[in-house]
C-alpha cells in the first residue's frame, strides 16, 4: 500500500510512518521539517499552510508517487486562548493548516482515487470536534469543520469506492504543547500514546474493501492537565 501522510515528522505522524514502513508499506511524508529517505519512504518538504503553492505542489507530488492508495491528514497545530486575544491573521493561519489544508490535499487526490475506485481517507480530528471549550473557539471551530468535512465527504465519495474515517483523540503525548500554556500530565493514564493512534488508523487502513470506520474517538482513563510556570 502506498500512504500519504502530512505531518509525518512528528508526532502521530511521524508514529504512524514508522508503523507502517515497518510492516512493509510505501510511505510519501510531508512535513515543513527535513526527513530522511529510504528505499520505502519518500519525504517531501512542505509548508501546508501556504494554500496558494499548495494544489501545484500536491500535483507534482502525484506525478512522482502513484497512485496513492490511502492519505491520512495529521498536520495541525494548536492555540487557544478568549477570542478577542486573536489577531485577524491568527485566526485565519490556524484555520488554514487545521482545516483548509486538509480539504486541499484531499481535493487534489479524489481524481485518481475515483478512476480507481478505491481510496481510503483518514483525517485527524481531535476531542475538540465534539465539544466546544473555553479558549478553544478558533481551534474548536476548525475540528468542527473537519469534522462535517468528513461527514459530507463520506456520503460524496461512498459510490466511488472511497472510504472516509475521522479519528477524534484526547490528549497525546507529543510535542504538540510544547508552546503551549499546558500539558497533560505525567501520569501514564493522563495522556494517549502517539502509537496508540497510529494503531488506530493503521487497523483502519487495512480494513475489508466496504467496511468504513466513520469516527473513531480515543481518549486518556483519566482527564488530569497541568498548567505550565512561566519559565518552564
Amino acid at each position: 500500500m502506498n500512504v500519504l501522510i502530512t505531518g509525518s515528522s512528528s508526532g502521530i505522524g511521524r508514529a504512524l510512518r514508522d508503523g507502517l514502513l515497518a510492516a512493509n508499506h510505501t510511505v510519501v511524508g510531508i512535513a515543513r521539517r527535513r526527513q530522511e529517505a529510504t528505499d520505502r519512504f519518500f519525504p517531501i518538504e512542505l509548508d501546508l499552510s501556504d494554500l496558494d503553492s499548495l494544489p501545484r505542489a500536491m500535483d507534482r507530488l502525484q506525478g512522482t508517487h502513484s497512485p496513492i492508495d490511502a492519505a491520512v491528514c495529521c498536520a495541525g497545530r494548536g492555540h487557544f486562548g478568549t477570542l478577542e486575544q486573536f489577531s485577524p491573521s491568527q485566526i485565519r493561519d490556524l484555520i488554514d493548516l487545521d482545516f483548509t489544508s486538509h480539504a486541499l490535499v484531499v481535493r487534489s487526490l479524489l481524481p485518481a482515487m475515483k478512476k480507481r475506485r478505491a481510496g481510503r481517507i483518514v483525517l485527524l480530528g481531535s476531542e475538540a470536534a465534539l465539544r466546544g471549550t473555553q479558549k478553544g473557539t478558533i481551534y474548536c471551530a476548525a475540528k468542527f469543520a473537519l469534522r462535517g468535512f468528513a461527514q459530507a465527504l463520506r456520503e460524496e465519495t461512498a459510490r466511488h469506492g472511497i472510504a472516509v474515517t475521522l479519528v477524534n483523540p484526547g490528549m497525546v503525548r507529543t510535542p504538540f504543547f510544547d508552546e503551549l500554556s499546558f500539558s497533560p500530565n505525567r501520569d501514564d493514564s493522563c495522556a494517549i500514546e502517539p502509537t496508540d493512534v497510529a494503531q488506530a488508523i493503521h487497523d483502519v487502513l487495512q480494513a475489508r474493501s466496504g467496511t468504513v470506520f466513520d469516527e473513531i474517538n480515543l481518549s486518556p482513563q483519566k482527564r488530569v492537565i497541568d498548567f505550565k510556570k512561566k519559565g518552564d
